[in-house]
């Protein structure tokens, strides 16, 4: 078709405009960078950890805190740098096997996973460019004096303040229920607004939430290893929730995917045997086309197949705000099937194929209404033919009727059933869910490296305290224990939350835009979180071996 995609209102039902297609990519995008720049930030802190004394140094002999972050920030972007180069390489050597997955059900071509200028550019600088913010942000808290390197201050606990926007983000999703907007860029704004905000949200809570069980686990130990655990924790649980960060944010985006798109496909992507979706045929004519036939040019033939039931001729609406057909009222009295007109209409606005989404929607015995056109009746045989609408009883008289069809207009849209094209839309969802995989599974090993940074660094962080508690009689065994509370807790504690967050913003934009009920996900998805989960409790088991060789009597002297 010759009609720019942004041009579309009710007349293109197939694809994604540029615009839909980047806000897509950039929501992938940021689901991926995300977890990027958490990580970053975590290995930007564990390496200061380990510089603060040669910071402190530099202090003395005169280094300005300034000076001492940009140092710090000139490394990590140095890194970052050659991280970038070394990424190039691997696109460039893995892009002929990316090329033949079919993510979307085919296979790519190799120019569709090329780089512009532009792109390279964008890459080559941003990351290095995100690396030294995030660095900075890291490092904000780590401007220390030259004899201040071993005085720490307890930090502020964080304040239920933090809940607004995760509650303010559910709740503009929940305020659309009933009000969903009209135009498409409103509704666009509306959701997505709504679900970043969330997101952000939810980023925000995790340290409350991570005291908020860091106190239940402290006031409910029967144990000194939980006790221990839930008083650091709830000493400091921006430390405890950064360390998992990454992970929360990837399960957030993975149900909010998941639970859409699991219910959309279950409503929409299996009309029953006995609908009119499955059953009618529809051929088309779409001005971009060519000259619409006429009435003589229908084959004669077409009604006497056997298992025809109905041959319909609908005619195009010159009202671009409607649907795209139009049909009188008698027509569709006679009909009975495929709808009725309101009380004192002449004339029905309807979809080119006469059943539409309605079909996907309501159940079979219930009849639909469709809305009144203001054309009057008489002017409804003057307008161009929109489409020929086959009623069938079976797939021997649909497909012979689709052959005739096909052999008397050859050109333009293939003719087709509503099934079909729903079974289409189906695949082309199941192809956004790969995008959410996608997401996960690219997320899951970064925010892996995350915590397995942020656990070493916290090791690092306490080897004298818990050299100390060595010496004091307390077994090696109980500080395993501790360290590995001290990361299960808030990983157990913000994953369960963001879990049913996502869930939850799903249920409602599912509410406000479909007036679907979220359905239960797949058993693959929580297959896929308890892997995620595990993987994670296993880099934690992994640290462990570590405390045997920090926590010796050498570590517990003062220089």
């Amino acid at each position: 078709m010759t009609t720019s995609p942004d041009e579309c209102t009710m007349d293109c039902y197939v694809g994604i405009n540029g615009a839909g297609m980047k806000l897509t990519l950039a929501a992938v995008a940021a689901g991926l960078l995300f977890p990027v720049l958490i990580f970053i930030g975590t290995a930007t802190r564990l390496a200061a950890t380990r510089r603060e004394q040669r910071f402190a140094a530099m202090r003395l002999v005169g280094a300005t805190p300034r000076q001492t972050s940009v140092i710090s920030a000139v490394e990590s972007t140095l890194a970052a740098a050659v991280g970038t180069a070394a990424g190039f390489g691997v696109f460039l050597a893995l892009r002929p096997g990316l090329a033949a997955i079919p993510f979307t059900g085919e296979r790519f071509f190799g120019t569709d996973l090329s780089l512009t200028a532009a792109d390279l550019l964008l890459v080559a600088v941003g990351i290095p460019l995100g690396a030294v913010v995030a660095s900075v942000l890291a490092l904000r808290r780590v401007r220390i004096s030259p004899l201040g390197v071993s005085r720490r201050v307890t930090p502020r606990p964080p304040r239920a303040w933090r809940l607004i926007p995760l509650v303010a983000g559910l709740a503009e999703l929940a305020y659309f229920i009933g009000r969903r907007p009209q135009s498409t860029d409103g509704q666009i704004t509306a959701y997505i607004s709504g679900f970043v905000l969330t997101l952000i949200g939810l980023v925000l809570a995790g340290p409350w939430l991570t005291m908020t069980g860091a106190r239940l686990l402290a006031g409910r130990a029967g144990r000194p290893a939980a006790l221990i655990a839930g008083r650091r924790l709830a000493d400091n649980p921006q430390a405890g929730f950064r360390s998992i960060s990454g992970l929360v944010v990837a399960l957030f985006v993975t149900s909010v995917a998941t639970g859409t798109i699991t219910t959309f496909v279950a409503n929409r992507g299996a009309p029953s045997g006995d609908s009119l979706a499955v059953s009618s045929l529809a051929k088309t004519f779409w001005p971009e086309d060519g000259p619409a036939p006429s009435a003589d040019q229908i084959p004669a033939g077409l009604a006497a197949v056997p298992g025809v039931r109905q041959v319909i001729v609908l005619r195009h609406n010159p009202d671009r705000n409607a649907w795209q057909g139009l049909i009188t009222c008698a027509e569709l009295d006679r009909l009975r099937v495929f709808g009725g007109c309101p009380a004192g209409a002449e004339v029905a606005a309807v979809p080119s194929d006469l059943v539409g989404p309605r079909a996907l929607d309501l159940p079979a015995q219930e009849r639909h209404v469709w809305d009144a056109a203001t054309i009057p009746a008489a002017e409804v045989a003057r307008q161009p033919i929109l489409s020929i609408v086959v009623d069938t009883t079976g797939p021997v008289a649909f497909e012979r009727a689709r052959t005739m069809m096909i052999n008397a207009f050859p050109r333009g849209q293939f003719p087709a059933s509503g099934a079909e094209w729903a079974a289409d839309n189906s695949r082309e969802l199941v192809q956004f869910q790969r995008l959410a995989d996608v997401i996960m599974l690219a997320s899951l090993p970064i925010a892996g490296c995350s915590l397995a940074a942020a656990v070493a660094g916290g090791l690092s962080d306490r080897k004298r305290p818990f050299s100390m508690l060595r010496l004091t009689g307390v077994q090696l065994g109980t500080l395993r224990r501790v360290v590995a509370l001290e990361t299960v807790v808030p990983l157990l504690v913000v994953s369960v939350v963001a879990l049913g967050t996502g869930f939850l913003a799903a249920h409602l934009f599912l509410r406000a835009q479909l007036r679907y009920d979220l359905l239960a996900p797949p058993p693959s998805f929580w297959l896929m979180v308890a892997a995620g989960l595990a993987v994670s409790l296993a880099i934690v088991a992994s640290t462990l071996p570590l405390l045997r060789r920090i926590t010796g009597p050498e570590a517990a002297r003062n220089d």
